[in-house]
């Protein structure tokens, strides 16, 4: 939102005095990049001083570690830039034929479709990850991230939601929506993380 500066003349003891309204420029793109860049400082500063290993540790009630969290947050950060610069195919999800969303959800799938897999294999340390790998990956996505925000045209610009069972049917998001719900998003897995990080070894962040 912007206001333009705005001249005020009034007569003051017969001679004209000029009050200048100095033009505040709020800069909404850029307020919703650095919130979600927190929100994204917060959640990489739960892994700060960990190893490798700490990172795949789950030692809470939950099966959540770390490193999968940082994986998890950033995969679905990139997916919803996908969704902004491709439209609905972007996020699209495929099932195998002669499999349902209930019979993925109940874990009775005959076949289960790779970003199904990736998905499950996104909240895991994995042979080959590690601290250095997990943070340059979730920075990549964080400056594509940047760039495709700032070329993204108008904020509200809206596109059709793929079909899942957690999307509303015939909904539509802005880009302004996307980019409120990575903050969320990314804040709440912060929580989580704060909780994970306290259980390893009684540091909190926050």
């Amino acid at each position: 939102m912007t206001t333009t500066e705005t001249m005020i003349i009034t007569e003051t003891q017969g001679a004209a005095m000029t009050i200048d309204t100095t033009a505040t420029t709020i800069d909404e793109r850029g307020e919703l990049l650095a919130e979600l860049a927190q929100a994204r400082a917060f959640l990489i500063g739960t892994v700060e001083g960990l190893s490798d290993e700490q990172l795949g540790l789950a030692p809470t009630a939950s099966a959540l570690c770390l490193g999968g969290l940082l994986k998890h947050v950033a995969s679905t950060e990139a997916a919803w830039m996908r969704f902004v610069v491709e439209g609905t195919s972007g996020m699209e999800l495929v099932l195998p034929d002669g499999v349902t969303w209930d019979d993925l959800i109940s874990g009775t799938a005959h076949t289960y479709p790779q970003w199904a897999i990736d998905r499950q294999n996104e909240f895991q340390m994995l042979p080959g990850d590690s601290r250095e790998s997990v943070l340059s990956e979730y920075a990549a996505v964080a400056a594509r991230t940047e760039d495709v925000i700032a070329s993204a045209g108008d904020l509200s610009r809206s596109t059709p939601l793929p079909e899942a069972p957690w999307n509303t049917p015939g909904a539509s998001w802005s880009i302004r929506r996307v980019l409120i719900h990575l903050v969320s998003e990314t804040a709440q897995h912060t929580g989580h993380a704060e909780i994970i990080r306290e259980s390893i070894d009684g540091r909190t962040t926050m």
